[in-house]
């Protein structure tokens, strides 16, 4: 018997689409990720997309100075376990250059 797909499960099927699409069609991609709820499900969403090959882009953070500590380490030890390229950009940094 044909399951039929939920309007979750569409959803995420598209997500995925438009990842490997992006990924495949962008000559410098990255993802943006903040550690947040949101960034977390775009993470998900790569992993599904990509796994187990390793992510075609890098993850980026720009660290705006107001992160808990907790963050910054969670974050550092997903990177590490995900064996991805975290890229850290700093927000005080661009207003100090000008």
């Amino acid at each position: 018997m044909k399951k039929l797909l939920t309007h979750l499960d569409w959803l995420e099927s598209e997500a995925i689409h438009i990842m490997r699409e992006v990924a495949g069609q962008c000559s410098n991609p990255v993802l943006l990720f903040s550690g947040g709820k949101d960034s977390l499900c775009l993470l998900r969403i790569a992993e599904k997309a990509f796994r187990p090959g390793r992510f075609p882009f890098p993850l980026m953070h720009i660290d705006t100075g107001h992160n808990f500590p907790e963050t910054v380490a969670f974050r550092d030890k997903l990177v590490k376990e995900l064996g991805v390229e975290l890229i850290v950009r700093n927000v005080q940094d661009n207003i100090d250059s000008g």
